[in-house]
């Protein structure tokens, strides 16, 4: 099933200093699957040890990767359990959490359609984003799917019909619970200006693939977001120290 749990960030416009050196780099020896990111852009890299650049744990579980680079400021918040909570799920799903925000003058246009996910020990295949839509109506065909095998079943099986049933409806239950979740939280396309600076939602990626076997004890990644004609990357490990495991404080 999936948990959702709030985190609470302040302003970016507090947390950034300087800003972040560009470069340019390509993705090499990777499996991409479907990346629309040019091979060539300018890449705004994340790095403890360059200005712009910050890095916080808090009491909600989470880790929080921040970048700035000229009037653009991001924020990517992880649960530091997050490899470990996707076997929990119905559906077998990476989630971040990403907050952008804008101070120009002008205005920004962001989107979520063209960020990735990199996994870097798994063959360093590249997952885009889901489309919160789409993989919705994957989810409920598979429920319905679910629902008409099983009412076959009960048919072969009566004896079996109040096991199966309340499998079925769990099942149901988280299926509607993750659909709402993909609905209301996910990260949507936003125009940013004085009046409307920031944008914040939930970014998934699908990890049932052939290029993803057994996790590590501790993972590597890199999250790609292209915007104001640059790629904001950033690389991350979770645990990002081995063996540390950072778990949500009770209230």
């Amino acid at each position: 099933m999936w948990r959702h749990r709030e985190t609470t960030q302040r302003g970016l416009g507090m947390i950034f200093l300087g800003t972040a050196i560009i470069s340019y780099s390509i993705v090499p020896n990777a499996v991409v699957l479907g990346s629309s990111i040019p091979a060539h852009a300018p890449t705004v890299r994340w790095s403890e040890d360059r200005p712009g650049c910050t890095f916080s744990h808090g009491d909600d579980g989470k880790y929080s990767y921040g970048l700035w680079s000229g009037d653009v400021g991001i924020v990517l918040a992880v649960d530091a359990r997050e490899v470990q909570i996707i076997r929990h799920r119905v559906e077998p799903i990476f989630g971040v959490l990403l907050t952008v925000r804008y101070r120009g003058n002008d205005s920004l246009d962001e989107s979520p359609d063209g960020i990735t996910l990199q996994f870097m020990k798994h063959f360093k295949v590249v997952q885009t984003a889901l489309d919160p839509a789409d993989y919705s109506q994957k989810i409920q065909a598979d429920a319905d799917a679910l629902d008409d095998e099983t009412r076959r079943d009960i048919a072969k099986h009566p004896d079996q019909k109040e096991a199966r049933l309340a499998r079925l409806q769990e099942y149901q239950k988280s299926v509607n619970e993750l659909i709402e979740f993909l609905g209301t939280k996910s990260l949507r396309a936003a125009h940013l200006d004085g009046a409307t600076p920031e944008v914040r939602g939930w970014v998934f990626f699908n990890t049932e693939t052939k290029w993803l076997g057994g996790w590590k004890s501790q993972e590597e990644f890199i999250l790609r977001l292209p915007l104001a004609g640059k790629v904001f990357e950033f690389p991350f490990k979770l645990p990002p120290q081995a063996g540390e495991l950072l778990l949500q404080k009770r209230p």
